[in-house]
Parts: C-alpha cells; sequence; structure tokens
C-alpha cells in the first residue's frame, strides 16, 4: 500500500457522485465521509449529467437496479467520460437474470469504466465464463486470474475481482491483495462501499494498478483493525469500529504498512 495515495485522496476531498443501490446508500455515504470523501447521491435523469460533470468521480451500482435507471447511468457515465473523470462500475448480480445481464450490457455499449469491480462470477459473467454464482454471490471456482486478464482486455479497463484473495488486472499486469476479514461478508453493502473508496484513490495522481492496491489494501487493514477490538463480537459490534477504522491513518492500521500486499 502506498499511504500517499490515502492521503492525497483525503488531501482532495473528492466528491463522488453515486448512482448506486438504495440497500446501501446511507453505508457507503457514511464510510465514505469516513475516510475523507465527499459523497452525493444522485440518480434523477434531469440532473445526473450536471452532477457528475462537477463530481471527482462516478460510482455506477446495480444492485437494485430498474429500467429507467440504467438509462440514467448511461446519461451520467457519458458526461464523466467526457469530462475525463474516473468511473467505477459494479455489476451486482449480472450473473443472476438476464435483466441484469442486458442493463449491463447496454451501460458498457455507451460508457466506458475505469474499473469494473466485482466477484468471481460477476466478471466470469460479463466475459461468458462459467463460475458458479447464487443471487448476488460467488459460490464456484475458476481460474480468477484468466478471468480478469480477459475481462481487462475485453473491456480495455482495469479490474478488480474480490474474493478471499483479491485479484487486480490493471497496466497490463496481475496484482492481489490478501488483506481484509470474513465479517466484511456478514455486513449489507461492504463491497458496495469498497466501490466509493476506490472511487476516492482514483482521483490521485498516482498509476491506476498502485491507486487500487492501495485502496483495496487499506479497505482490508481497516476491516481487520475493527474486527480485533475487544467488544467486537460480530457484525453488529464491527461496524461501527469498522466506519471508524476508515478515517485512520494508514500506520494506524496493524502497526503500519504491508509491503507484501
Amino acid at each position: 500500500m502506498n499511504p500517499d495515495i490515502i492521503q492525497q485522496a483525503r488531501n482532495n476531498t473528492p466528491l463522488i457522485h453515486h448512482l448506486t443501490n438504495q440497500v446501501v446508500m446511507n453505508f457507503s455515504a457514511n464510510g465514505l465521509l469516513a475516510f475523507g470523501g465527499s459523497p452525493v447521491m444522485a440518480k434523477e435523469m434531469r440532473e445526473v449529467a450536471d452532477m457528475a460533470k462537477i463530481a471527482d468521480a462516478l460510482v455506477l451500482n446495480i444492485g437494485t437496479i430498474l429500467e429507467n435507471e440504467m438509462t440514467a447511468m448511461i446519461v451520467a457515465g457519458k458526461a464523466a467520460n467526457e469530462k475525463g473523470i474516473p468511473i467505477v462500475l459494479d455489476p451486482v448480480g449480472v450473473a443472476a437474470t438476464s435483466f441484469r445481464k442486458d442493463m449491463i450490457e447496454k451501460i458498457l455499449q455507451e460508457v466506458h469504466p475505469t474499473v469494473i469491480k466485482g466477484n468471481a462470477g460477476e466478471i466470469a459473467s460479463l466475459v461468458e465464463t462459467d463460475i458458479q454464482t447464487r443471487g448476488v454471490d460467488s459460490v464456484g471456482e475458476g481460474n480468477v486470474d484468466k478471468v480478469a486478464e480477459k475481462a481487462g482486455k475485453e473491456f480495455e479497463t482495469a479490474i478488480v475481482i474480490t474474493g478471499k484473495t483479491d485479484v487486480i488486472y490493471a497496466d497490463q499486469k496481475l496484482i492481489y491483495n490478501q488483506t481484509g476479514h470474513p465479517l466484511l461478508a456478514n455486513i449489507t453493502g461492504s463491497g458496495c462501499l469498497l466501490d466509493s473508496i476506490v472511487a476516492a484513490c482514483l482521483t490521485t495522481s498516482y498509476p491506476i494498478s498502485e491507486q487500487l492496491r492501495s485502496a483495496l489494501s487499506f479497505y482490508g487493514l481497516a476491516a481487520e483493525r475493527a474486527a480485533e477490538q475487544p467488544y467486537v463480537h460480530g457484525p453488529g459490534t464491527f461496524l461501527p469500529h469498522f466506519l471508524d477504522a476508515l478515517s485512520f491513518a494508514p500506520k494506524q492500521l496493524n502497526g503500519g504498512i504491508k509491503d507484501d500486499i
């Protein structure tokens, strides 16, 4: 992890425009605020282009997408592409239904994301590779490295595949992150909040591979720090400590920086 990326993102206080799912709006906003960014949740068609034009990055998350929201995502995405700001696309549950697959395909026809982030099943579905899924979760196994590389080349974008070991494909290379804690899987929206943290780190001046590695490493270390607190006994007590940890300096998390992550 490069701590300068975290600090630069915080110095920027980036305005992150979210078209995200309704289940996670509050959590994503609070988590991004804790990290040091500035969230805005704007999905109305009449303002999404204007909001994207004043934002520093855009998050598109299809977790609870409706058909009219797909059109708003395309409008916001085009405005973000024109401005040249980063876009994080999260194809939540794309493997679960033909409707979600259709929505993502239409978005990708019109919008060029900076990063596509999802679990192995979601990213595999985008490139017609078979990894078993259940709802919005990936439950099967496959060659995740090949899936990440194939998706990155097909969509000409960086790829993040989350899991026990996160796999990043960016700058034509594979990078791995092993920070994190199992309790992240037991709180709603942990992956969606990661979209926001990634978007904030993408506003810095470093190469995208470093930005993504630092965002994922920091996020995982924050989870580890929260989980080790003496009063954390499960998801309910983990959550507030995790929000606290997202506000910490990198050196406060597990004693500092892990060079091997």
